[in-house]
């Protein structure tokens, strides 16, 4: 089952609310997803990147056909997901953040029965069982229960399940979260062997930097909203010219006006403080930025005890939209 060569996925206009009460939080109605657009080519990478809250996950479960949006229009692998559910979920696989693998039955046993839930012949299933074994390094595992795999072990496992039927598009949910470098690397060394054979991946995620390397393209969300899309690479250049971490001596460490008269110089754009004595500054010119700090920090009488530039990243690129950092971003609703 192949996906179509581009439009793998469109969103037009999606939304979805959810009704609170009072005994969680502040009684009332939280947009998690308000109007988010997006268009996904076949045979691509694509992230959804955001805190906790922001959206994703709302976002892929209407796309999976897991929950009703209120309004808004989408196709995946040329299904609407309104109007034909069941040929969405025949087209598509899914890895959710708790997974969906049998602990207690082996890997080997737990693809079979994929292939037997997707209609496939016990001779087909068979055949895509020992292909994947193969593809996913798993082959030592298949005889083994879940319930003894390790955490990369299993996940490799979900995403067998998750191709099991030959799926057009595959979509998946914090697939790295709690796996060790290692492991992390793994997979997406199998996802990238996936789109090489024309899978399209829809991958929510907040590890930045595997999102840089490994995405065609991103969209980052925040507040229920697509605020920025494009390639990592594209992203970065709408971006600051970098980031100037300046560390300011122990007795200067406190002084809070520091950060607010050095977002008025020349060349920076914006400028915030941490928790550790630090300050960040992004800047259009990391160079002409640079000299004017260190001339104001010496008109004060402020000593710089470090300073370092560093290139644009996402992170950057999401602080810039939003006014704070992805990895400072608080928790919210679950979404």
């Amino acid at each position: 089952m192949s996906a179509p060569p581009s439009g793998a996925v469109r969103v037009t206009g999606l939304r979805k609310s959810f009704s609170v009460k009072a005994s969680t939080v502040k009684a009332g109605t939280i947009e998690a997803v308000r109007g988010i657009d997006l268009t996904v080519d076949g045979g691509e990478i694509f992230g959804l990147l955001g805190p906790n809250g922001a959206g994703k996950t709302t976002t892929l479960r209407i796309l999976t056909t897991l929950l009703a949006a209120d309004d808004g229009d989408a196709l995946v692998a040329g299904a609407d997901v309104r109007r034909d559910p069941a040929l969405v979920r025949r087209r598509i696989g899914y890895v959710g953040q708790l997974g969906g693998a049998d602990a207690g039955a082996t890997g080997r046993e737990n693809l079979l029965l994929a292939g037997q839930l997707y209609g496939m012949s016990a001779a087909a299933a068979r055949s895509r069982c020992a292909e994947l074994l193969d593809v996913l390094d798993l082959g030592a595992l298949a005889g083994r229960t879940v319930r003894t795999y390790s955490g990369g072990q299993r996940r490799r496992l979900e995403v067998a399940l998750g191709i099991m039927h030959r799926p057009a598009v595959l979509f998946l949910d914090e697939p790295t979260t709690g796996l060790d470098p290692q492991n992390r690397a793994n997979l997406w060394s199998q996802l990238r062997s996936l789109r090489a054979a024309g899978t399209t991946i829809v991958v929510t995620t907040h590890y930045l930097d595997e999102a840089d390397r490994l995405c065609d393209r991103v969209a980052i969300v925040d507040h229920g909203q697509v605020i920025a899309e494009g390639t990592p690479a594209e992203l970065k250049r709408r971006s600051a010219g970098g980031t100037i971490t300046v560390t300011l001596a122990e007795s200067h460490g406190g002084n809070g006006s520091v950060p607010e008269e050095l977002e008025r110089l020349p060349h920076v754009t914006a400028a915030r403080a941490s928790g550790d004595g630090s300050i960040a500054l992004e800047v259009s010119d990391p160079t002409r930025a640079m000299a004017a700090v260190f001339d104001h920090l010496g008109s004060r009488g402020i000593t710089a005890r470090a300073a370092y530039l560093a290139q644009p990243s996402l992170d950057d690129v999401f602080l810039r939209e939003t006014g704070r950092s992805l990895r400072d971003a608080g928790s919210g609703v679950p979404a």
